[in-house]
């Protein structure tokens, strides 16, 4: 996991956040490769593989460390201040998303001009509700995703090619391309 690179996708919104045409990146991955790729605001809203928390303290640290004692070791890792058993910052099934980065997710897409659905069945609730708030906004939208989703019939543009295809096609259009 830590060895994966960004694709062609993950630089082109990263190239244009550089642009100032991108705001932020909401995603739910959790392989910090928007991060790799420089992307600089980034809301994982399933949190992240970079960093673990102490269930008990709540002290958060370096997650890889943790994860090579690990496969070392076989122990549970254990937090270096309380002892007490220490996760990686991912939303696990059943528990809550971040609070405060779904807030700021949220408050983007309400506000945004145009919003990129990239990747992305819209299947998994809470997250695959976001695009209703700039439904709602009557902001424009653009789905780069090889299947169909409940949002198509609201989307200005749909791509149905490998988003490692399209998504920088949309960053630097070449002639006869789909932009």
């Amino acid at each position: 996991m830590y060895a994966a690179e960004p694709n062609p996708a993950h630089l082109a919104l990263a190239e244009l956040e550089n642009q100032g045409i991108l705001r932020a990146v909401v995603t739910q991955n959790i392989d910090g490769l928007h991060r790799k790729a420089g992307s600089q605001r980034v809301l994982e809203v399933h949190g992240n593989t970079r960093t673990a928390s102490c269930t008990r303290c709540r002290k958060r640290v370096e997650a890889q460390p943790l994860l090579e004692r690990y496969r070392r070791e076989g122990t549970i890792p254990r937090c270096p201040q309380c002892s007490g058993a220490v996760k990686p910052d991912v939303v696990l099934f059943g528990e809550s998303l971040p609070f405060e980065v779904l807030m700021e997710a949220r408050e983007e897409i309400a506000h945004c001009d145009l919003l990129l659905i990239i990747g992305s069945s819209l299947t998994v609730v809470p997250a695959a509700d976001l695009p209703r708030l700039a439904i709602q906004a009557n902001a424009p939208m653009i789905i780069c995703n090889r299947d169909p989703t409940w949002a198509d019939p609201y989307a200005t543009f749909i791509f149905r090619e490998d988003v490692a295809q399209s998504v920088p096609a949309l960053v630097s259009p070449q002639e006869g391309n789909c932009m």
